[in-house]
């Protein structure tokens, strides 16, 4: 990985996977073991596969490690939506947020990439 320069997706993603960490711990303390798995696997996966992407072989290596990145992104709202809906379980209204930004960079990483 180049450390020459500030990269901003995977600072995001470092970020957001402390943040779900954090977050997961909460869930647990609640005994909500389950979501929290769930949601610890699925939100931090995001941020290995863009980390992965920034040693790609190729260009075209990079392009799809991103698109799994950005694939995998979607699993995390589904948790994250289940919790904000449900009376019993904690819910961080910053954790989707940062994560739709992340799409957003990530779509337009891609976008990008392919030229």
């Amino acid at each position: 990985m180049r450390n020459d320069r500030r990269n901003v997706i995977v600072e995001k993603s470092v970020a957001f996977s402390l943040a779900i960490i954090r977050f997961t711990e909460v869930l647990e303390h609640n005994r909500k073991f389950v979501i929290a798995n769930q949601l610890l696997r699925s939100g931090t996966s995001i941020g290995a596969n863009i980390f992965e992407a920034q040693n790609a072989e190729s260009k075209t290596d990079f392009i799809h490690k991103m698109k799994v990145a950005a694939k995998e992104a979607s699993e995390p709202v589904y948790w994250l939506m289940l919790c904000e809906k449900s009376e019993s379980y904690p819910f961080d209204p910053a954790l989707p947020d940062d994560l739709a930004e992340m799409i957003r960079i990530l779509s337009r990483i891609i976008a990008t990439s392919k030229g």
